[in-house]
């Protein structure tokens, strides 16, 4: 997986710093940062995570999954219809089980979406 150790050099290089003054800012050894950006070991996930931060761009970009620094951005659209599992889950995942004005707003969501599926 070339592009990560190019975009990791490319992101530093465009701050105008070396990899001396970024691994000492990251608090990793100099030798570590070369080696990630050469791609001769892979980045731990939490090195990773300091160049999102603190180049302010997403793990999609590092990993090459998009050219747009902020990264893919997800709209989740579940379909409504004769197979409602997919809704379900969705609306369950939504709400702390523990509260129970969530469980009643839950519950209200649930009688909306079978409302909507009868062509009420």
């Amino acid at each position: 997986m070339h592009i990560v150790g190019k975009r990791l050099t490319a992101l530093r290089k465009s701050a105008k710093l070396s990899q001396a003054n970024l691994a000492k800012r990251f608090g990793i050894p100099q030798s570590n940062l070369n080696r990630y950006e050469h791609e001769k070991s892979s980045a731990p996930y939490n090195v990773l995570i300091k160049y999102a931060d603190f180049f302010d761009v997403s793990l999609d970009y590092i990993f090459g999954r998009t050219d747009a620094p902020q990264g893919k951005l997800y709209d989740y659209n579940p379909q409504i219809g004769p197979d409602q599992d997919q809704m379900r889950q969705f609306i369950e995942m939504c709400f702390d089980p523990s509260s129970p004005m969530n469980a009643r707003l839950k519950q209200m969501l649930l009688i909306m979406m079978e409302e909507n599926t009868d062509g009420r």
